[in-house]
């Protein structure tokens, strides 16, 4: 796992060593056991590398076929590469060093963009063919390794991370449309950034660029049909077995490795299955743990303390004080670059950077609520679509629900706002509900704290909310919203939470739930194997049931919260006050509704907070981007 950067000129104009210097620099963190910046023809290559699969000085990139011919940078891995290897050996080649990238370049050399149909990773990489001056740039099916890019007419210039891009001379122009979509879920989807006219590459995509106009092509999709019970060709204990056998590969591949690897461990159905398949295949497994000092209603370290004694493995936990993650709060901030408020990420920087501290590599169990229906939300979902009396009765009491007290931040209040969202979606179609739900705000809210600023681009804004959803009219069943969940929340919020947070500690964090054959697995089964009226992720509980501590089951899902709201009324509110948000900043930015602001900080210190914490990290994180690019 790296950061990768380049340029393109169209034009033979002069890429600057400064400007790849300055690139490289910004890198440092995602990569730094070395740096190196080349240029070759009309491309310049720039590369930070974190060691993982060879270590040694042979396998720094660029690294060039045996022709000179080309020449690769990759960011992330490719676990199946020894059998990629052993199949390119049979056609003669002959490999220098022992490193996947290597594999990686001679499979294009000899398969082309085919090549990519062979690999299971996570990548985002960059090959030049000198012969041909042209550049092709692909990256994983499902946008666990980013990249940005910005075109204009003499370059092509493409980053691993925005703060790297923008040492290249990239415009500082908003994109308002990203600023409301991002007021509305807390991060930007999609392949529009923050910046105009910069671009994400989006999941399973490729592009070519050179002499012609650049080509931009999709090379993978996950291949979706309408599933039922009668019409899936498993019986559900095969499907059990199947996924136990598919999950146990998966972790093996994510195994692999020349510096030391370990597991993140939450005490969750996710990790704990991590974790269960990789003590098959490593004696005394490094296991990480967070936890809360100050507040037992986030602190899931006893269930974790469970799992690792279950299965013998060297289990570090790390006790947090409030003090503590509010010390790691501004170095959050100071690397952040586009806008991104899932608070969630200050538990993972956290936790990345204690845990670099024992391994280089970590497992984690992101992406099994999204293909096996694990939150809330797809438990409502179920309900709305099998309504019974439960859904009908909370329904009926939504003026109830409407003026008691709301909070993420205790348990009674937080399962109040959670029957205030349920009773609103029941007035909802499918689509809207979907999108209701990923929101944090709606439209309303985002328009009035711009004043007004999204007249303009609303056209866009309610084009992205309907290319995200539109899954969800596929076919009827909640394995459209579980399609929909992996197109939106899960690159661009979830596996972008995990990406930076463990890159700004040096951290190559694996996810063997999204090996794509797991995927594509997940999106056979019927929804009738996945959640029913009373199991959320019905067939991950079952398969392991047996393997599994009996004491994770039936036990509340907590998520990954941040204490915000006690932070913002006690440490932060000077900060808040009379800096981030104070009546003189905001009036001279002229962004803001200054009533709005207002009222917010009005709420924040009222009997009934709602969400408003959730309202106001939002703002402070794109304060901070504000200050640093555009002030």
């Amino acid at each position: 796992m790296c950061g990768i950067a380049g340029a393109y000129s169209f034009k033979n104009k002069i890429v600057e060593k400064e400007w790849l210097q300055q690139v490289a620099h910004a890198m440092n963190r995602r990569g730094p056991d070395n740096q190196n910046a080349v240029t070759i023809g009309k491309s310049s290559l720039v590369h930070a590398r974190l060691s993982i699969i060879d270590t040694s000085e042979s396998a720094n990139h660029p690294i060039y076929d045996e022709s000179g011919r080309y020449a690769i940078i990759l960011n992330g891995e490719i676990f199946n590469y020894l059998s990629i290897r052993k199949e390119l050996e049979q056609r003669g080649v002959m490999f220098k060093t022992h490193s996947d990238t290597e594999v990686l370049l001679y499979a294009f050399i000899h398969f082309g963009k085919d090549c990519l149909q062979k690999l299971n990773g996570f990548f985002a990489f960059a090959i030049h063919d000198q012969q041909k001056d042209q550049l092709f740039i692909a990256c994983d099916r499902f946008g666990i390794k980013p990249l940005y890019y910005y075109q204009e007419d003499d370059f092509l210039f493409f980053a691993s991370e925005l703060k790297a891009l923008m040492k290249f001379p990239v415009p500082r122009a908003i994109d308002w449309s990203a600023v409301a979509l991002y007021f509305q879920l807390n991060y930007i989807p999609g392949k529009n950034a923050i910046f105009k006219n910069v671009r994400r590459l989006e999941p399973g995509s490729f592009m070519i660029v050179g002499d012609t106009p650049m080509q931009l092509h999709k090379w993978y999709e996950i291949p979706y049909q309408s599933v039922t019970a009668e019409n899936n060709s498993l019986t559900y204990s095969e499907q059990k077995k199947k996924l136990v056998e598919l999950m146990d590969d998966a972790v093996r591949l994510r195994l692999i490795a020349d510096v030391p690897v370990g597991a993140f461990l939450s005490g969750g159905i996710d990790s704990s299955v991590v974790t269960a398949m990789a003590a098959r295949h490593t004696e005394h497994l490094n296991t990480f743990s967070i936890g809360f000092k100050d507040d037992a209603f986030f602190d899931e370290t006893p269930y974790a303390n469970l799992v690792a004694k279950h299965f013998k493995t060297n289990h570090t936990v790390f006790k947090l004080s409030n003090d503590d993650l509010l010390e790691s709060l501004q170095e959050l901030l100071e690397y952040s670059d586009e806008p991104f408020a899932d608070s969630s990420a200050l538990l993972v920087n956290t936790l990345s950077r204690l845990t670099r501290q024992h391994v280089t590599v970590a497992l984690s169990g992101d992406g099994g609520d999204e293909l096996f229906a694990g939150y809330n939300k797809h438990y409502g979902e179920f309900q709305m679509r099998n309504k019974n009396w439960k859904a009908n009765l909370i329904h009926r009491l939504q003026p109830l629900w409407g003026v008691l007290p709301k909070s993420r931040s205790g348990k009674f209040s937080n399962r109040i706002r959670q029957l205030e969202r349920f009773s609103a979606g029941m007035d909802l179609s499918p689509a809207e509900r979907w999108w209701q739900w990923c929101c944090i705000n709606n439209l309303s809210y985002v328009d009035t704290l711009l004043n007004g600023k999204t007249a303009d681009v609303m056209v866009d804004i309610i084009a992205a909310r309907q290319h995200f959803s539109s899954a969800v009219h596929f076919d009827g069943t909640l394995n459209d919203c579980l399609l929909a969940d992996v197109g939106m929340v899960l690159p661009y919020d979830m596996l972008v939470k995990v990406d930076r947070m463990s890159m700004r500690n040096s951290l190559e964090v694996r996810v063997p739930f999204l090996d794509y054959r797991i995927v594509e697995f997940a999106f056979s089964l019927p929804v009738s194997s996945k959640i029913d009226g009373h199991l959320k992720k019905k067939i991950v509980q079952d398969a392991f049931r047996d393997i599994l501590p009996k004491a994770l089951y039936n036990r509340p899902k907590k998520g990954f919260e941040v204490p915000l709201l006690q932070w913002f009324r006690g440490d932060l509110r000077d900060k808040i006050m009379k800096d981030w948000l104070a009546d003189e900043y905001i009036i001279e930015q002229g962004i803001f509704n200054l009533q709005h602001i207002q009222q917010l900080k009005k709420q924040l210190f009222s009997n009934d907070p709602g969400d408003v914490q959730a309202q106001i990290w939002a703002l402070i994180v794109f304060q901070n981007f504000w200050r640093k690019y555009m002030d």
